[in-house]
């Protein structure tokens, strides 16, 4: 069986030299309109050992875009000002792709100006982030034919630009509650039209903006990523299973080379749950690639490369505090602690300031 430090080819165009990937964490660093800050171009090069750095979620659209301080890719200006980021990864011999964002009804009008979009009129729990602070989240107003198309339209050009500004390829983020994720589950989808009711209507978006993504930039430049276990942001489903299985069966037809679950168990950190994991029957439908992603470790990432489910491990927040994850895990050595009260702030401070075993040692 491979070890994490084996490489792995992800594309027939892309090959990666470990199977160690940064899953995409969203940082907040970016200006208010969306532009990329130089800052992330020190973050993210940083990082550059990983086998792939997903990037932040990155917004395909003002609608689509409620997270203060968070990227965009929808303008020529933020096309410009991602340039410099995936130049530096680049020039650090790593490889990027961009994270395809629309977040549907998890936004807020405060910040987006727009009134919220999904498949039905059914707000999520909680609070929304805005630059004044959280708010309630408001009611969405359900997508009508003309919306879905532009959205088609919006995550078309998104892929454009994001080849514009120098990626390796994006990934199509369907995970987490957010507008993809909306459709997919019956618990946010009560439409009873093509794209509501059984399943086969309910992966109808996935399969759509899959599509029209890998028609502007070619299936091998396209990743996906899932949650297909657990209840994520007021998103959940009677059978799980069926629902990604069928997601799994539909990527797998359309070509799409891998796909990433996040896939959270009973003694998560973040967002714990009880549902079997998915990937055992995503793996018998889908062909391709399966990244693996949530709350592993070194030794706990092997043993599911081990079991011959996922090729690869994707890490979050402990490549947040660790720029160099690679090579601490090569060396079986201490990792840094992350702090969570610099996960969105402005500025350096729990950013680029996470010392590497070298710089600690020369201290």
């Amino acid at each position: 069986m491979p070890t994490l430090f084996d490489p792995l080819e992800l594309t027939p165009d892309l090959t990666l030299p470990n199977r160690i990937m940064m899953a995409p964490l969203t940082r907040g660093r970016a200006g208010r309109d969306g532009v990329p800050t130089a800052i992330m171009a020190d973050y993210y090069a940083q990082r550059a050992a990983a086998g792939l750095i997903i990037s932040e979620a990155t917004g395909i659209s003002r609608q689509g875009l409620g997270w203060p301080y968070a990227p965009g890719i929808w303008s020529d200006a933020q096309v410009e000002g991602w340039k410099p980021v995936t130049a530096a990864v680049h020039a650090a011999g790593g490889r990027m792709v961009l994270q395809l964002w629309h977040m549907g009804r998890m936004v807020h009008s405060a910040v987006t100006g727009m009134e919220p979009l999904a498949p039905s009129p059914i707000a999520p729990p909680g609070e929304a982030h805005s630059y004044d602070g959280k708010l309630p989240f408001e009611v969405p107003r359900a997508a009508t034919a003309d919306d879905i198309a532009r959205v088609l339209d919006d995550y078309a050009r998104a892929a454009r630009n994001a080849m514009a500004a120098g990626f390796d390829g994006v990934q199509i983020h369907a995970a987490n509650g957010y507008l993809i994720d909306e459709f997919l589950r019956s618990s946010s989808n009560r439409r009873d039209d093509d794209y509501g009711g059984p399943v086969v209507n309910r992966v109808r978006l996935l399969r759509e903006v899959t599509e029209r993504v890998a028609g502007e930039i070619g299936v091998a430049r396209v990743g996906v990523r899932l949650s297909p276990n657990g209840a994520v942001n007021g998103c959940e489903d009677e059978d799980h299973l069926a629902l990604f299985g069928a997601a799994a069966a539909e990527l797998g037809a359309i070509g799409v080379p891998w796909i990433e679950l996040r896939e959270p168990g009973p003694q998560s950190s973040f967002r714990p749950t009880e549902q079997e994991p998915a990937s055992p029957h995503m793996r018998r439908l889908f062909n391709g690639r399966i990244v693996l992603n949530s709350d592993y470790k070194a030794a706990s990432a092997q043993a599911r490369l081990d079991e011959g489910v996922a090729d690869a491990i994707s890490f979050g927040r402990t490549f947040i505090a660790n720029p160099d994850l690679v090579e601490r895990f090569r060396l079986g050595a201490e990792l840094n602690r992350w702090d969570v009260a610099t996960f969105y702030t402005p500025g350096p401070e729990g950013y680029t300031d996470y010392p590497t075993l070298a710089e600690r040692a020369a201290a």
